[in-house]
C-alpha cells in the first residue's frame, strides 16, 4: 500500500508536464501505438456501440483516442491519480466528449465495477505500475463480458543487442535528465524507466494472461520491440 500511495503522489506531482514528457519518453511514437491498439479494440465490432474501460488512463490520451476511433462507444477512464484525472477532464471538455467519456478515480487492482460491465478493457503504459499484476489481470477479466477483449500496450526493451543498448542508455541516463529538467521531479523520471526494465519479458507476461484465465492470447512487437501490444479474451 505504501508503494501504491507513493506512485499515486508521484503521478499527481508530474501531471501538468506528463503529456509532453510522455511523447519524449516514447520518442513520439506513442500516437501510432495507440492507433494500433485501437484497431485491436475495434476488431470484430460490426458497428455496434461498445462499453470500454481505459485503465490507468492518466491524462486521457488513450481514452480520447478510443472515443474518437470508436464513435459510438461509451468510454470510462479510471486512474489512481486525481491530478492526472483533472488534466484529463480538461482535455475531454475541450474535445467536446463529455457525453461519452466518464472519469473515475479508482484502483486497478480493486475495480469499482460489477462483473461483465465492459465489452473491452484497454491499458496503455500503466500495467507496469501495478503493485500486484496478477490481481489486476483478474479484475480486468472479471469486469469483461464473455467474449470481451483486453488490449495492453507497454514499453519494453528491444531484443536486438545494439538497439537494446542504445535504448537503455537513453532510458536510464538521458530521459531522467530531460524529464527532471522539464518536470522538476528527476526521481519520477528515474522511476519510470526503471519500471520498464522491471516489467516481465513477453513470454512471461503472455503466461500471466493465460494463468489469469484469458484465452486467445497474443502479442505483437511495435517499433523494433520498444513497445509491445498484448491481448486476450474472456471465454
Amino acid at each position: 500500500m505504501q508503494q501504491k500511495e507513493a506512485v499515486r503522489k508521484m503521478f499527481d506531482n508530474i501531471a501538468g508536464s506528463y503529456d509532453s514528457l510522455n511523447h519524449i519518453m516514447s520518442l513520439d511514437a506513442d500516437k501510432s501505438w495507440r492507433k494500433t491498439m485501437l484497431g485491436k479494440l475495434g476488431e470484430g465490432v460490426d458497428g455496434r456501440p461498445l462499453k470500454v474501460l481505459d485503465l490507468a488512463c492518466g491524462t486521457g490520451d488513450s481514452t480520447i483516442a478510443i472515443a474518437r476511433g470508436l464513435p459510438r462507444a461509451k468510454v470510462t477512464g479510471l486512474d489512481l491519480s486525481e491530478g492526472m484525472l483533472k488534466v484529463m477532464e480538461g482535455k475531454v471538455e475541450k474535445e467536446g466528449l463529455g457525453d461519452r467519456i466518464t472519469a473515475v478515480r479508482g484502483d486497478g487492482e480493486n475495480l469499482p465495477f460489477s462483473e461483465s460491465s465492459f465489452d473491452r478493457v484497454a491499458i496503455a503504459f500503466g500495467i507496469r505500475n501495478f503493485q500486484n499484476r496478477e490481481q489486476g489481470l483478474a479484475e480486468m477479466l472479471r469486469v469483461l463480458v464473455p467474449g470481451g477483449r483486453l488490449v495492453v500496450l507497454e514499453l519494453s526493451l528491444p531484443e536486438q543487442k545494439v538497439l537494446r543498448a542504445l535504448f537503455k542508455c537513453y532510458f536510464l541516463h538521458i530521459l531522467p535528465f530531460i524529464g527532471g529538467l522539464i518536470s522538476g521531479n528527476r526521481g519520477a523520471y528515474r522511476y519510470l524507466p526503471e519500471s520498464v526494465l522491471r516489467f516481465p519479458p513477453k513470454d512471461i507476461f503472455l503466461n500471466m494472461l493465460t494463468s489469469a484465465g484469458f484465452v486467445n492470447v497474443g502479442h505483437k512487437a511495435l517499433t523494433f520491440g520498444i513497445c509491445r501490444m498484448y491481448w486476450g479474451e474472456k471465454a
